[in-house]
């Protein structure tokens, strides 16, 4: 497992956020949308690190099915996930 890679993704109804970061410097590699189809796919050609989600209603369901791929998982309360747009 990449020990300095992380990635967090943002569930929605028909998108996925993707974003990949690398931890030591911070440093951005990947920051997409993608359709849910796509989601695992994407996931399936990264090398297995650390994933993380906001805990809602399906973010059990998809992180059983990161996990299968060799991703560990973990989820985030809501309360403690700050919104990405707040319209600034």
């Amino acid at each position: 497992m990449h020990q300095h890679k992380a990635i967090g993704i943002d569930l929605a109804k028909r998108v996925f956020q993707v974003c990949i970061v690398d931890t030591r410097n911070q440093k951005v590699h990947v920051n997409k949308a993608l359709k849910r189809r796509e989601g695992l796919d994407f996931l399936r050609q990264q090398p297995p690190c650390r994933g993380f989600m906001e805990a809602c209603g399906g973010s059990h369901y998809w992180a059983r099915q990161i996990q299968a791929l060799g991703h560990v998982v973990g989820l985030i309360s809501p309360q403690f996930v700050t919104p990405v747009s707040q319209g600034t």
